[in-house]
């Protein structure tokens, strides 16, 4: 086993929390991040009530490079960069990062790219379709559509499901 360092670059939409994988890579560089950026603009095609990303957060690494912001400009989005050594300016991307390896990363290992790529497919769909999380600006308990009352219904609980088994179990009301 190798071990070596994978580069993921994701997108994050900030009105839904929607996570999307841009790409996953051993090599990070301006001529990758280019050709991703292409591949990805041909591939978006949004249902009607959705929007087209107007703005795209990023840092100032060398990588991405002036060509990357031309074809981002191409597709009408603005490229916003974060100020220097400034990690909080763009959280939702520190955040999402933290919950990926917490939840499933820290506990498996990765064998290829490949591999990766796989897991992090199977992550996506479960953060983005199964996990629960209430939508940005609800309170906690509000629209969370697997948070159960354990005194009102009988609960069921199965393993989550995919390559990441550390995704622990999910909880639903067993129809009465």
């Amino acid at each position: 086993m190798r071990l070596k360092t994978l580069y993921i670059w994701f997108f994050i939409e900030l009105g839904t929390r929607r996570v999307r994988l841009g790409g996953v890579t051993d090599h990070l560089s301006g001529p990758w991040a280019v050709q991703r950026a292409r591949e990805l603009s041909i591939e978006m095609e949004l249902p009607e009530d959705i929007t087209a990303p107007r703005f795209l957060v990023r840092d100032r690494d060398s990588k991405f490079t002036r060509a990357l912001d031309a074809v981002l400009a191409a597709d009408g989005i603005q490229v916003i960069k974060t100020p220097i050594q400034a990690p909080n300016a763009n959280a939702y991307a520190e955040r999402w990062v933290r919950t990926v390896r917490q939840e499933c990363l820290d506990w498996l290992l990765i064998w290829s790219r490949r591999h990766l790529e796989r897991v992090l497919d199977e992550y996506v769909r479960h953060y983005n379709d199964e996990r629960p999380a209430p939508k940005p600006g609800a309170s906690p308990t509000e629209d969370c559509p697997r948070q159960v009352n354990p005194g009102a219904a009988t609960v069921a609980q199965h393993p989550a499901t995919g390559p990441p088994r550390r995704l622990g179990h999910e909880y639903y009301q067993v129809a009465a």
